[in-house]
């Protein structure tokens, strides 16, 4: 089994070299692993840091969900992994991956998500997200998803969508098979939160996500929320 970690990108370069990183300490036991960095027009040095950690850099138009399609269709694996820049995959992750697929019926699956914060508010934030991912099944990007790349393809990749390109793909990968929820965490940055606020953040998500499911276009969900 080979798989392929795909991690989009734009200005980075503070965030992507732990990312590659972690995607490098496979060892030398399990799965090849190939690491394709997808830039969308970074003006720092992003593509530079990538490259001289040993990652494939392609470039395509902006938009992660776009980014991660492109990715996609370069890789070589059987399994395609997709990372955050700034999220960070757990030791012998490419064992987990391959024990998951390995089991009949799973198409796909993700981690458990750890916030890099010794703060109890993004602790809670974090169990939170770990609860809607194993009983309500919404699985977010920085949870690091992966599929056989036949699924992937089969779901059509990731929409071109400003926002929940993720859930929607997962939601299309569980039409096909099972989705594991693997034990095992990914750590991510806790910017995101600290930039907008923690209960903005939070009660921004779970609005959006209500609102997406409700049938509101994730065109307008994003102008309402970034606007």
């Amino acid at each position: 089994m080979k798989i392929s970690v795909i991690i989009p990108a734009l200005n980075e370069a503070q965030w992507i070299n732990e990312a590659i990183g972690s995607a490098k300490l496979a060892g030398t036991t399990g799965p090849d692993v190939e690491i394709i960095v997808v830039d969308g027009g970074s003006a720092d040095k992003t593509v530079t840091v990538a490259e001289g950690l040993g990652a494939t850099v392609i470039c395509s138009e902006r938009g992660r969900g776009a980014q991660m399609d492109a990715g996609a269709r370069e890789a070589t694996g059987e399994v395609l992994l997709f990372l955050h820049a700034d999220c960070v995959l757990p030791d012998l992750w490419q064992l987990r991956v391959q024990e998951a697929i390995e089991i009949p019926g799973t198409v796909a699956g993700a981690f458990r998500l750890s916030i890099d914060s010794p703060g109890v508010a993004l602790g809670v934030v974090a169990a939170g997200a770990n609860l809607r991912a194993r009983f309500l099944g919404l699985i977010y990007g920085d949870q690091a998803i992966f599929a056989t790349k036949e699924a992937f393809l089969r779901a059509n990749g990731y929409a071109k969508l400003p926002l929940m390109e993720d859930v929607y793909c997962v939601k299309k990968l569980r039409e096909l098979g099972r989705v594991a929820l693997l034990d095992e965490t990914v750590r991510t940055s806790p910017r995101r939160w600290e930039g907008s606020g923690i209960m903005r953040r939070t009660l921004g998500n779970w609005l959006l996500l209500s609102l997406w499911y409700a049938g509101v276009s994730p065109v307008r969900l994003h102008g309402w929320y970034y606007g």
